[in-house]
């Protein structure tokens, strides 16, 4: 007598609605990222739950307040630059990979300046320690690449992330052109000791 497989177990309702939730909370931080880009920080939360497929009452009952949905939105947007950086630590140059990744650092904070910026603190004093939290994120993400480029001979052993990092955001700050940043990231390239090449020239 065959025996036939009776499949997955059907999830049960506190699964669903786990699901559900997870999904609707997907949604949403999805439509802020693109509102937020598109129109900034002070958007209409009524055009996220709309963008999102939901409705008001769901979204605020993810994100009660505009800083809260704000906040989400933006660790997501740290938490995607630190996965690029782990990816890089696969690049066969070591020194590709962490310029590659600073230019991605300057595109960040270039783009998501009036986001964070938004962040305002509250009672709980909540804002240091997220900032803190992030800051560290980046960072690390920051010394491992610099780290391997640097036991490849790429750029100078007197060197830290926390120069790299700082060079980065003014170079974020102080500049509106995406041309003009790739040349001053290739003078930080070439100060801090990585090899050139006849790509490498300044022009």
């Amino acid at each position: 007598m065959s025996s036939q497989s009776a499949g997955p177990a059907p999830r049960s309702a506190p699964q669903r609605r786990r699901a559900d939730a997870q999904r609707n909370y997907d949604l949403l931080v999805a439509a802020a990222r693109d509102v937020f880009q598109d129109h900034g920080a002070d958007a209409p939360l009524d055009d996220i739950a709309r963008r999102a497929g939901v409705g008001n009452a769901t979204m605020y009952r993810h994100f009660p307040t505009r800083r809260e949905l704000i906040i989400a939105v933006y660790a997501e947007e740290v938490s995607e630059l630190c996965a690029r950086s782990e990816s890089l630590l696969a690049e066969d140059r070591p020194d590709d990979a962490l310029f590659g990744w600073l230019q991605d650092f300057i595109a960040h904070v270039a783009a998501k300046r009036e986001l964070a910026l938004s962040i305002t603190d509250d009672r709980t004093g909540r804002r240091p320690a997220l900032f803190d939290r992030w800051h560290h994120s980046m960072h690390t993400a920051a010394s491992a690449l610099l780290t391997r480029a640097q036991t490849a001979g790429a750029v100078r052993t007197d060197v830290t992330a926390a120069e790299l990092l700082a060079l980065a955001s003014g170079i974020a700050l102080a500049t509106t052109d995406a041309t003009q940043a790739e040349r001053l990231v290739l003078l930080v390239r070439q100060g801090t000791g990585a090899p050139s090449t006849p790509d490498d020239s300044i022009r």
